[in-house]
């Protein structure tokens, strides 16, 4: 009976999560760094970037040691319009040519309440590097079908466009970018 205990004791471990690295799953599109910002104050508009990595480490027994490293590819993007998309890409705005990616590096993650938590970290855009703060909710994680575990995190933050050197006036109601990210990663 101490032998059976035992057994099902190791079997409920090894499907619990595990302090862990992440890679964030890109090629399966599983992950989303995208924005929105208003425009002209009447109406939305959104976009996003489609080529970008990244990792992650999380523990689900000591959530405050977690950290996430993020590369975006500027250039790759991708409001559904080619022309914006130009426009964007291009001196009045992330002056692609010059400064053709984006990091953000932790430096802080506080647990909240419900799965909540605050991640702080260094973002480095249009050649600026400023804190900024990011609203995280854990969705989950398991194991998923192919044998593997992933773990899996929503988060939003917004910011001006001059702290990162964006002086383009598209009035009064367009100055804060917002950006939404959807993360899954797979243990490695």
């Amino acid at each position: 009976m101490k032998k059976l205990t035992a057994l099902l004791f190791a079997a409920l471990l090894g499907t619990t999560a595990q302090a862990a690295e992440y890679k964030i799953d890109t090629k399966g599109a599983h992950a989303f760094v995208q924005f929105r910002i208003k425009h002209l104050g009447y109406s939305w508009l959104y976009g996003r970037f489609d080529d970008f990595d990244g990792s992650f480490f999380y523990d689900d027994k000591a959530p405050e040691k977690s950290s996430v490293n993020v590369n975006i590819d500027v250039t790759s993007l991708n409001s559904n319009h080619a022309e914006r998309d130009k426009h964007l890409r291009g001196t009045d705005f992330l002056n692609t040519e010059k400064f053709p990616s984006a990091t953000f590096k932790s430096t802080s993650f506080e647990p909240l309440a419900d799965g909540k938590a605050l991640l702080k970290g260094e973002l480095t855009l249009h050649g600026i590097t400023k804190p900024i703060t990011i609203d995280v909710t854990n969705i989950g994680g398991g194991k998923d079908p192919w044998g593997g575990y992933r773990q899996g995190f929503s988060g939003t933050t917004e910011f001006e466009l001059k702290d990162f050197g964006i002086d383009y006036n598209l009035g009064p109601a367009s100055q804060k970018v917002e950006m939404i990210l959807d993360i899954e990663g797979i243990r490695i």
